[in-house]
Parts: C-alpha cells; sequence; structure tokens
C-alpha cells in the first residue's frame, strides 16, 4: 500500500550513521608523527632554560631589576602552568591538533616580541604571554602520545618525550651560550629569541600533515571559565611572594595564605560543576588513583629543584667568578648528558623496574644538587668550576632522567584516553608551577643572599643550590611512601583494562 503525503511526512527520518573515528598512524607514520611532538615539546621547554644564561647580559642592557629578571624566567614557567589544564581541556574538546596548531604560531608571533623588546616591561610582558602560548602546546604533545600508542608501547614513546624534557631543560643554558658568544653579548641575546623562529615555522607544516586529527567531542561541555579564574588566582597568589623582591619579611606572605585557601574554593568548585551534570575543568576524581596524584607532586618538587639551579649557576660563574657566557654553561653539559641518557633508558625500562626507579631518581637528584651546592660554596674565584661540579651534576642529571619520563609513565598509566590532555594538563601544571617556585626560591635565596653578605658570591650561590636541593628531596619523601601499598610492594605496571576497552581518540 503506497503512503499518503502525510504518512510520509510523519515517517521519522533514519538518524545519520556516525561519523567512523579517523585511523590512528601506525607504523612509520606514527614515528613522524612523533617526531613533531617531540620537536614542539623541545622548542616550547627549550625557552625555559635558554635565557638564564643571557640574563646578566639582559640585565645591563635592559637595566632590569633582581625582580623583573626573575619574572622573566619565573614569569614564563607561571603563565606556562595557568594555561596548561584550560588547554588540556580545550584539546580534549576541539581536536588536540588544531590547539597545538594555534598554540605554535602564537609563539613564533611572542618570539618576535621578546627580541624587538625595546625595554624591561616590554619584556617581561612577552615572557608571559608566550608563557600561555607554550602552555596551548604542551598538553596536546602528551595527549597525543597518549592518543597515537597503546599502553605497553607508551613507555618507551613517553622515554623519547622525556629524554627531549631533559635535554631541553639541560642544554638551554648551552645553546645560549653559544649564541651569545657568536653574536657578542650587547645584542646577542635578542638573537636567543629570533634564533627559535625558523624551528617555529618548521613544525607547522609537517604537524598540519602529520598530526592525527583525533575524535571530535559529541557533545561540546564548554569551558568552565569561572574554575580557570580561581585557578589562576590561587596559583598567582602562591607565587607572587616569592616572585617579589625585597626582604623576605616585607614579601606580603597574605597572598600565599589567600592562594592556598582559594585552592580549597577552586576543588569545591569542581566538585559542585561535576554534581550539576557540566563538564569541570579538572576532574577531581583523577586524584583517586593513587599513582596520578603521587607522580603529580613528584613532579612538582623534582622539576623545582633541578630547573633552579641554572639560573644560580648562570649568575655565580657570569657575575662572581667572570665567566663569559659560553664557558660558563659548559659547567652544566654533563647534567644534559645525564639527563638525556637515563631519560630514554628510564623509559624503556620503567614497565619492569616500576616505581623504584622514581625514588632512586629523586635522591641521586638531591643529593647531587646538595653536593654541587657544597663545592659552589667553597670554591674560590680562580678554581676551575667545570672540574669541580662535573661529578655531582652528573649524579643529579641522571637522577632527573630516570624519573622524568618513569614517573609520567606510571602517572598516566591508568588515565582514560579520552582524558589524555586534560588529565596531561593537570600533571604538567604541577610540573610548571615547581618549575616556577623552584626558580623563585633558588633565585630569591640567591639575590637575598649576596644582599646580606654584601657581595659574597659562593655563599649566595650555596644558598640558592641548597634551596633547590631541598625541593629535590621532597620529591624523594613524597616518592617513598608510594613504594608500598597497604604494605604490599607495588607490581610494575600492567596494561589498564579501561584503556584497552575505550576507543582511541
Amino acid at each position: 500500500m503506497a503512503k499518503t503525503p502525510e504518512d510520509l511526512s510523519t515517517t521519522p527520518a533514519p538518524a545519520p550513521a556516525p561519523a567512523p573515528a579517523p585511523a590512528e598512524p601506525t607504523g612509520r607514520r606514527r614515528a613522524w608523527a612523533l617526531a613533531v611532538c617531540v620537536a614542539a615539546a623541545f622548542l616550547t621547554l627549550l625557552d625555559v632554560s635558554i635565557v638564564t644564561v643571557a640574563l646578566p647580559s639582559m640585565e645591563r642592557h635592559l637595566d632590569m631589576s633582581s625582580a623583573q629578571q626573575t619574572w622573566s624566567i619565573a614569569g614564563y614557567t607561571l603563565t606556562f602552568g595557568l594555561a596548561l589544564i584550560p588547554s588540556g581541556r580545550l584539546g580534549d574538546e576541539f581536536g588536540r591538533k588544531k590547539v597545538l596548531l594555534v598554540g605554535m604560531a602564537l609563539f613564533t608571533l611572542t618570539g618576535v616580541l621578546c627580541g624587538v623588546a625595546p625595554d624591561a616591561g616590554f619584556l617581561v610582558a612577552s615572557r608571559l604571554a608566550r608563557g600561555v602560548a607554550a602552555g596551548l602546546v604542551a598538553p596536546q604533545v602528551v595527549g597525543l602520545l597518549h592518543q597515537m600508542y597503546p599502553p605497553r608501547e607508551r613507555g618507551r614513546a613517553f622515554g623519547y618525550y622525556g629524554a627531549t624534557v631533559s635535554l631541553s631543560t639541560a642544554i638551554g643554558p648551552l645553546l645560549g651560550g653559544a649564541v651569545l658568544q657568536g653574536f657578542g653579548t650587547a645584542d646577542g641575546w635578542r638573537w636567543i629569541f629570533f634564533l627559535f623562529i625558523p624551528f617555529d615555522l618548521a613544525v607547522l607544516p609537517f604537524a598540519v600533515r602529520l598530526l592525527p586529527e583525533g575524535r571530535r567531542a559529541e557533545r561540546r561541555n564548554g569551558l568552565d571559565l569561572v574554575g580557570a579564574l580561581i585557578l589562576g588566582l590561587a596559583v598567582t597568589g602562591v607565587m607572587l611572594p616569592l616572585l617579589r623582591g625585597g626582604a623576605w619579611a616585607d614579601r606580603g606572605w597574605w597572598l600565599a595564605w589567600t592562594g592556598l585557601v582559594l585552592l580549597e574554593v577552586f576543588v569545591l568548585w569542581e566538585m559542585g560543576i561535576a554534581r550539576r551534570g557540566r563538564q569541570p575543568l579538572v576532574d577531581i576524581n583523577l586524584f583517586r588513583e593513587r599513582a596520578y596524584w603521587v607522580g603529580t607532586l613528584v613532579a612538582a618538587a623534582l622539576y623545582g629543584g633541578f630547573t633552579g639551579i641554572f639560573i644560580v649557576i648562570s649568575q655565580f660563574l657570569q657575575q662572581g667568578m667572570h665567566y663569559a657566557p659560553f664557558k660558563a654553561s659548559l659547567c652544566t653539559v654533563l647534567f644534559t648528558v645525564g639527563s638525556a641518557v637515563c631519560g630514554v633508558i628510564s623509559g624503556r625500562i620503567v614497565h619492569r623496574v616500576g616505581r623504584p626507579l622514581v625514588i632512586v631518581g629523586t635522591a641521586l637528584t638531591a643529593l647531587g644538587l646538595g653536593a654541587t651546592a657544597l663545592v659552589v660554596g667553597g670554591s674560590a674565584p680562580g678554581d676551575n668550576m667545570f672540574l669541580l661540579v662535573a661529578l655531582p651534576l652528573l649524579v643529579a642529571g641522571c637522577g632527573a632522567g630516570c624519573v622524568i619520563a618513569a614517573n609520567q609513565t606510571l602517572a598516566l598509566q591508568l588515565v582514560p584516553r579520552r582524558e589524555g590532555s586534560t588529565a596531561a594538563g593537570v600533571y604538567q601544571t604541577g610540573m610548571k608551577i615547581g618549575t616556577s617556585l623552584g626558580t623563585a626560591l633558588a633565585s630569591s635565596l640567591y639575590f637575598s643572599q649576596l644582599l646580606a653578605t654584601q657581595g659574597d658570591f659562593p655563599a649566595a650561590a650555596r644558598a640558592g643550590l641548597l634551596g633547590a636541593a631541598a625541593l629535590a628531596a621532597v620529591a624523594f619523601l613524597v616518592a617513598l611512601p608510594g613504594l608500598t601499598v597497604r604494605g604490599r610492594p607495588v607490581p610494575a605496571p600492567a596494561v589498564s583494562v579501561l584503556e584497552e576497552a575505550e576507543p582511541a581518540g
């Protein structure tokens, strides 16, 4: 029987077939996509440390105060950290590839602004904006690795990523010293930013072609702007007393307590958002997994420890020992070698060794930094610092390399792929807050001691380095209880059933 027009008008149209999820890259294409991710991470993370060796030159030619010097380094990592969680959520909602491309474009633009800075205020503002751009990129890199690799292959991918983190952090002063040596100390610091630009631009076309699109979210949840604002105010409140100059008693420590209160408000707000059925900025349920929150705290304390040493060593060697920038940067080369080599190795063995690798690594980092502080504090103007600090910095570098890849693999092993970028953003926010805290603490101790002793550079360097060693020791103390759960050893990470059952996307 033929249907009338009325019948046809009431017949529901068949639901369109859902678009198939884009295939994840495999084999050679995935290896190239990994290279693109590693390159993007390297460039954004390199900018944390490469500027440290140029600080004395920038101070002279831009008339920077000690607070502005600290802001140019710690301010970058602060805005970097503040952008990570919102950008991680943006990547999960709208596509990691798209957000990474936007971040790399902005990173290129802000590099130009830093290079042409006419004064200290403009440079600091450009560095803050550059940190936001870098914060758009970083969680997408980790989220893409989480997306492209199944659990049993992810340790090796994170091993390469961990080696990149170690290498970029440690090799930055060496590359910065080489640039200053080649272009001169007058305007050489500008070329540190300009030379980034061709590499930034080169990443973009490869990223467009090689990175997977990922699955589009079926339901747009919107970004929790109120949560992002509360979190930003909380972290800024905690950091401001360390970033401010002057005596320790006059730094407005009430801001830090206000920041801690706001962190509690943020947690309560996010729990309320989840109860109302909306998508929170941070899924608090992530922290029900012990490995995740322990790993995040370890990362924050460790990065605070070993990244804080570079600004202290650079200032001490150039101002106190009158080393040329390149010669000063050579003193940290063994830290670079140790962290890069051990980063690759730890990524390959983490699934067999497990958390003891993190515990041993944090212990070695703390011991190495503490020994470096003692050696530097007893130095004389004619000492060859490269030989004196070689062994302790090698030990510290090997320890840091063991932790970086292994800790991240263990922390994220049970995180669902759909939450990959957000979980990575929270994890890396801990890293960047730790980096900002370590840089601010080490430089603050250095400058305060230098002022109190009226120019005793070895004593000032010892104070700054001991502060860095103390943060690394905190990482060890946090990691140590994680070795056992209810008295039983934690087994090497296994494949997560939850992750294997999920679609990649």
